[in-house]
C-alpha cells in the first residue's frame, strides 16, 4: 500500500475529482442525454435490488384471488368478449361463493347488441302485426345483457375498471364519481398530467355499481412497469385507482386529503390520506412504487371457466377480495416488470391492495435528492483521494468495499425502511473513479517503468527497475549525501595482458570478464558506476537503499574473486591470460546522483569514501590478496563474515591511518584450521606492534612455513628486519605509510 502521494498522485486525485462532476450532473444536471442515460441505469439497479429483495419463501397471499379468464376458460367458454350474461353469471357465482369485493381489470364500455332490439329495428311498425311487436316489446328487456349485469352489480360490491388517455380525447362510457377531496381547489395546482379523454364502462353498469376505478398502468422509458398511479387528473377532479377504489370501498373511507409540497409552483403530491385511517405515500405525481411480493404467481389464481362451472373449493372465496383479470397472451395485459418479463397486469393490481392492507410501502422520501447527492459526492470524493496512493489489490478491493458499503446503506432503508435511494449513482462515481485510477495506475506504472529503465537500466538490475516502480516517486536523478559502500575490482598486470592480445581478442576478452562480473553485481542488488578500462566502479546503496549494504558488498566481491578463479581454464583453453583480480571496498557518506555536463552526464558517487576505496583495491596487491575493507564497512558488516586484520595504514592522499581488512569468507563457512590460522596470525600481529621483533617474527615464521602461498607473513617478516635496522620513535604505533596509489 502506497502511503504518499506523489506528483502523479496528486494528478491522479485532481483528475478523479473532475471525474466525479460527471456522475453528480447525471444525477442532478438534467442535460437530455445524460439523464436518460442515468435513468436507465437507475431503473437496472432498482430492477436488480427488487429481485434481491424478495422474500426467499413467500407464501401466497389467501386474502387476495385473482379469477382468471385464461386460455382454458377460452376454450371452454368462447372467445372474448364474453355476453355481459356470462360476466353476470361470473359475478353471481363469486359473490355466492363468498367474496367480500370484486374489481375488474376489463373493461366494459360497449354495448352488447340485443338481438330482439335489432329485429325491431328492421320491422317496419306500419307493416308488422301489432300483436309481435307487442310481443317484442315485452322479451327485449329480457335479452337486454347489459341491463341484466347492471342489475347483478347491484346485488354486491363491484368494482369496474376503466381507463385514461393522456393524449387522445376521445372519450366513451361514464365516468364514476371523483374523490371526495377536503380542498377541490387544489386540484388545477397539483403538478399531476392532466388526462385527455377515457373509456369508462355504459352509463347502465356504471350507474348500479359500487363505485369504478381506472386501471391505467405506464411503464417506465424502457417499457418495465415500476409504478402504478393512484389517482389521475381530469379536468378539475381527481380519480382513483382500481387497487385505491377497492380498498376504499372496502374499509368505506369517504374523504380524502391531499399533502403536497410546492415546488416550481406546482404542487407535489406526498401523501394521500383518507380519514386519517390510510396513508399513501406518493412520486410527487400521484404514483406509488409497485412493492411486488414476488414473481408472477404469488397470488391465487382460479380459471373463470372453473368458477362459471362450480368447479372450486368452497372455502377458495370466502371473505376474499377478488380481481377479475387475464393472463391469455391473446388479450395482451402481459407487462414486464422488475420481477418478470411476462408478468400480469391483474397481478400488478393485486400487489397495490396487498400493499395498502399491509400498510408496506416503497416510496422515494423527499430528501432523496440531498441524500443521493451527499452519498455520491462522498464515495467519489474518498476514492478520489484514497485510490490514487493504492496499489492495484489494495485499490480493488477499496472500491468493491466502498460499493458494498454504499449498497448495504440502500438496502437497510430498502427493506427495513421502505425508502428507494439512488444506487446507480453512487456505483457510476466509484466504478468511473476505480477504472480510471486503474487505467492511471497501469499507464503510469509503464511510464515510469520506461522511465526508470532509461535511467537505471544501465546501472541496477530489472529487479530493483521494478521495486522502485513502486515508487516512483522516491527515485530520481537529484543529488544526495548518504552512506554507501562502494567496489572497485581491477584486473592485475592489465597492461602486459593488454599488449599480448590483439584488438579483437582484447574486446572478447573483458566482454568474457565483464558479463560474470556484472551478473554477480546485479544479483546482489548493486549498481554500476563505470566501466573503466579493465576496472569496474560499483555501489550499493542506491538508488534503492539498503541497509545491509556492506554485507552485500563483500559478498559480491568474494563471488567475483571465486568467478575469476572459474574463468582461468576456460581463458587458458582460449589462449588468454589469467584474469587475478584485486578488490577494494569502502563505505562512508559519498554524493550520489546524476553527474556531468550538458553533454553527457552519469549517475555516480563521490566524495573521500570513493576515493579511498580505490587506494584499498590499489593495496590488494601489495599485500597479496583478493579484497581489502576499510574500517567502516568492517563495523557494518559485523560478525557476519571471518576476517584477517591486514594492517594499520595511511594511503596516499590522506592524513589518517585507518586499519584495513580481509574478509576471507562467511562466518558459517570458516573451518577450525582457518579460525587457528587466524588466531595465531592475529596474535603475530598484536606482538609486531608492541614492538617484541623476536616473538612475532618466530610466529610469523611459522605461519610462512606453514602457509608459503600466503604473502601477507612473509611480509611482516620483511617488515620486522627492517623495523629492527630503524631507530623507531618511541611513539611509533605501527601505522604502515603508503605513498603509491
Amino acid at each position: 500500500m502506497r502511503i504518499g502521494l506523489g506528483r502523479s498522485q496528486l494528478l491522479a486525485a485532481l483528475l478523479s475529482l473532475l471525474l466525479l462532476l460527471l456522475p453528480l450532473a447525471m444525477q442532478f444536471a438534467k442535460l437530455p442525454w445524460l439523464d436518460t442515460l442515468y435513468q436507465r441505469l437507475e431503473l437496472i439497479t432498482y430492477d436488480q435490488r427488487m429481485q434481491w429483495y424478495l422474500p426467499a419463501d413467500t407464501d401466497i397471499d389467501p386474502r387476495i384471488v385473482i379469477i382468471d379468464i385464461d386460455e382454458l376458460s377460452l376454450q371452454q367458454q368462447g372467445r372474448w368478449p364474453w355476453s355481459r350474461q356470462r360476466i353476470a353469471e361470473l359475478v353471481q357465482a363469486l359473490r355466492e361463493a363468498g367474496a367480500i369485493i370484486i374489481g375488474f381489470d376489463v373493461l366494459f364500455a360497449e354495448p352488447e347488441r340485443n338481438p330482439v332490439s335489432e329485429i325491431q329495428g328492421r320491422l317496419n311498425p306500419n307493416q308488422t302485426d301489432p300483436q309481435l311487436l307487442q310481443l317484442l316489446d315485452h322479451l327485449a328487456p329480457q335479452f337486454d345483457a347489459d341491463q341484466q349485469l347492471a342489475n347483478e352489480l347491484t346485488q354486491g360490491e363491484v368494482i369496474l375498471g376503466y381507463t385514461f388517455n393522456p393524449q387522445f380525447a376521445h372519450r366513451a362510457g361514464k365516468l364514476p364519481s371523483p374523490l371526495p377531496l377536503d380542498n377541490p381547489a387544489i386540484v388545477s395546482q397539483l403538478a399531476l398530467p392532466p388526462m385527455q379523454g377515457y373509456s369508462a364502462p355504459l352509463p347502465v353498469l356504471q350507474e348500479q355499481t359500487a363505485g369504478a376505478g381506472f386501471f391505467s398502468l405506464q411503464p417506465d422509458i424502457d417499457g418495465v412497469v415500476r409504478h402504478a398511479p393512484l389517482v389521475a387528473r381530469y379536468g378539475n377532479q381527481l380519480y382513483g385507482s382500481l387497487a385505491l377504489e377497492m380498498v376504499r370501498r372496502l374499509f368505506f373511507l369517504e374523504q380524502l386529503s391531499v399533502e403536497a409540497e410546492s415546488i416550481n409552483d406546482h404542487l407535489h403530491i406526498e401523501t394521500l390520506r383518507f380519514d386519517d385511517n390510510l396513508q399513501l405515500p406518493t412520486d410527487g405525481y400521484g404514483q406509488m412504487l409497485i412493492p411486488f411480493r414476488g414473481p408472477a404467481g404469488s397470488f391465487h389464481y382460479l380459471s373463470a371457466h372453473h368458477v362459471l362451472t362450480g368447479n372450486i373449493k368452497a372455502e377458495q372465496l370466502i371473505g376474499s377480495i377478488v380481481l377479475v383479470g387475464t393472463t391469455a397472451p391473446g388479450l395482451f395485459d402481459l407487462r414486464a416488470t422488475p420481477v418478470g418479463e411476462i408478468y400480469p397486469g391483474v397481478e400488478v393490481h393485486a400487489n397495490m391492495i396487498a400493499s395498502m392492507l399491509d400498510q408496506r410501502y416503497l416510496q422515494t422520501p423527499s430528501w432523496a435528492d440531498g441524500a443521493n447527492f451527499l452519498m455520491t459526492l462522498l464515495s467519489g470524493l474518498f476514492l478520489a483521494l484514497l485510490l490514487p496512493r493504492l496499489a492495484p489489490l489494495w485499490l480493488v478491493l477499496s472500491t468493491t468495499a466502498t460499493a458494498l458499503l454504499i449498497t448495504a446503506i440502500t438496502a437497510w432503508y430498502w427493506q427495513s425502511q421502505g425508502l428507494v435511494l439512488s444506487l446507480a449513482g453512487p456505483l457510476i462515481a466509484i466504478t468511473l473513479i476505480s477504472i480510471f485510477n486503474l487505467a492511471w495506475g497501469f499507464f503510469f506504472e509503464s511510464l515510469t517503468r520506461h522511465r526508470l529503465k532509461n535511467m537505471f537500466g544501465q546501472y541496477i538490475p530489472p529487479e530493483l527497475v521494478d521495486e522502485m516502480s513502486e515508487h516512483p516517486e522516491d527515485y530520481g536523478f537529484e543529488g544526495e549525501a548518504k552512506e554507501l559502500s562502494v567496489l572497485f575490482a581491477d584486473i592485475r598486470s592489465f597492461t602486459t595482458i593488454s599488449e599480448s592480445l590483439s584488438a579483437d581478442e582484447l574486446k572478447r576478452f573483458l566482454n568474457q570478464y565483464f558479463t560474470p562480473m556484472t551478473r554477480l553485481i546485479f544479483e546482489h542488488r548493486g549498481t554500476i558506476d563505470k566501466y573503466v578500462g579493465d576496472m569496474i566502479m560499483a555501489f550499493w546503496g542506491a538508488p534503492v537503499s539498503n541497509e545491509q549494504h556492506a554485507i552485500m558488498a563483500i559478498e559480491t566481491a568474494l563471488a567475483m574473486l571465486a568467478e575469476s578463479e572459474r574463468l582461468k581454464p576456460e581463458f587458458a583453453a582460449r589462449g588468454w591470460p589469467e584474469a587475478n583480480i584485486g578488490i577494494g571496498i569502502n563505505s562512508g557518506i559519498m554524493n550520489v546522483g546524476d553527474m556531468g555536463s550538458e553533454y553527457r552526464r552519469a549517475y555516480t558517487v563521490l566524495g573521500d569514501a570513493v576515493n579511498l576505496a580505490s587506494r584499498l583495491e590499489g593495496t590488494t596487491k601489495y599485500y597479496g590478496v583478493g579484497l581489502v575493507i576499510g574500517t567502516r564497512t568492517r563495523e557494518l558488516a559485523g560478525d557476519h563474515f571471518v576476517y584477517r586484520k591486514l594492517d594499520k595504514v595511511q594511503v596516499k592522499g590522506k592524513h589518517e591511518a585507518i586499519t584495513v581488512y580481509q574478509p576471507i569468507c562467511k562466518q558459517v563457512e570458516a573451518d577450525k584450521a582457518l579460525i587457528d590460522e587466524l588466531e595465531h596470525y592475529h596474535h603475530a600481529f598484536n606482538l609486531y606492534h608492541l614492538r617484541h621483533w623476536d616473538e612475532a617474527d618466530t610466529m610469523f615464521a611459522q605461519l610462512e612455513e606453514q602457509h608459503p602461498q600466503t604473502r601477507l607473513y612473509t611480509l611482516y617478516r620483511e617488515r620486522i628486519v627492517e623495523c629492527r635496522s630503524q631507530n623507531l620513535d618511541e611513539n611509533w604505533d605501527g601505522v604502515f605509510v603508503r605513498d603509491t596509489k
